[in-house]
């Protein structure tokens, strides 16, 4: 109790458990399409949507089997969020939004700890039941594998993300596969910013909620030993500060959010945030009361969430969230390496 007070990590007995969530459901229920409703040319979907009669209030989640077809990575199940919107007689064709959990960790962390699903549903239901679709994929294999979310000695992280998972979204959901956003929290926050720096094509546009300078497995060399045979060079062309220094990005966009306390962290999203800018990144940097915890995250995603709707056409354009737009008071508190919540 006094760990899940500061991190909440499994916030609940359910939670801790791991009974089975009443929101949850078998995606083959879902196989029957109704009409779709698609947002008229260059409008926001928002402009011409209406709710039918009988949507649901709220939204529903599935665990999915997303295959590693062309990175062959060994993925365990991924989680969805599926909107109001998604679920009605009639259907919106609506963005998707990938997010990425920290690490040790899987999946599951965005909504046990994360609270996704009630952070998508208040969202929901202030715009007549459209949020983005949600995708939380898995990029470590396991609990406690690392693979960097690269391509690498560790695993096809990077093309898993990139490639694998937006083609089964194309495949077996009807959205709006031309927006697609990412984010993530801690390791998942350094993942987002190497996927919309490596594959803006994809992804451009972004959140990073606590993430790293560059992906890191504790130590320079060991981090190059281990993923790319101690060659320097080859890890150098993946490191997101010399991809900034290369090239500029004048599509793209991100939101970083960091705690004001997190001694570790908050340096290295200052770091991001300047080289960002100086590559023609549109990217806005938030710091909040706090350190390094799921709380930061939950709200950060709830205050970027309006602005990534203005990104991927549910909502007209809309401005990046400001530091008082994250209304969080993170109790102060040493936070053990070792923890869940302060892994990368």
């Amino acid at each position: 109790m006094k760990v899940n007070a500061f991190y909440g990590y499994r916030p609940t007995i359910a939670a801790a458990l791991g009974l089975p969530a009443a929101n949850q459901v078998d995606l083959a229920q879902l196989a029957s399409s109704p009409p779709v409703w698609t947002a008229r040319p260059r409008e926001p979907l928002a402009r011409s949507w209406h709710a039918p009669p009988g949507m649901p209030r709220t939204g529903r989640i599935s665990s999915v089997t997303i295959p590693g077809g062309r990175s062959h990575f060994p993925a365990r199940p991924a989680w969805l969020y599926l909107p109001p919107a998604y679920l009605g007689s009639v259907r919106a064709r609506l963005p998707v939004l990938v997010l990425i959990p920290g690490q040790p960790g899987g999946p599951l962390d965005w909504l046990l700890a994360g609270r996704l699903a009630d952070v998508m549903n208040d969202f929901a239901a202030a715009h007549d039941g459209l949020a983005p679709l949600v995708v939380v994929p898995d990029v470590t294999g396991s609990s406690l594998g690392n693979t960097l979310c690269l391509d690498s000695r560790l695993g096809a992280a990077e093309t898993y993300v990139a490639d694998d998972v937006p083609q089964w979204v194309a495949t077996h959901l009807e959205t709006d596969t031309t927006h697609l956003a990412i984010g993530g929290f801690s390791f998942g926050g350094t993942c987002a910013l190497q996927l919309a720096l490596r594959r803006p094509d994809v992804y451009r546009t972004f959140l990073d909620v606590s993430g790293q300078v560059q992906p890191t497995l504790g130590d320079f060399g060991g981090t190059v030993a281990a993923t790319f045979g101690g060659d320097v060079a080859a890890f150098r062309r993946v490191d997101p500060l010399t991809e900034l220094r290369a090239r500029t990005y004048p599509g793209t966009a991100g939101v970083l959010v960091v705690g004001r306390d997190d001694g570790l962290y908050r340096p290295q999203a200052e770091q991001v945030a300047a080289a960002a800018q100086a590559a023609r990144v549109a990217v806005t940097l938030v710091e909040v009361p706090g350190e390094h915890s799921w709380a930061i995250a939950t709200h950060a995603l709830a205050a970027a969430l309006p602005w990534i709707a203005g990104r991927t056409g549910i909502l007209g354009p809309v401005p990046p969230p400001a530091a008082d737009a994250v209304p969080i008071a993170v109790p102060r508190a040493p936070v053990s390496p070792t923890s869940p919540a302060r892994a990368s």
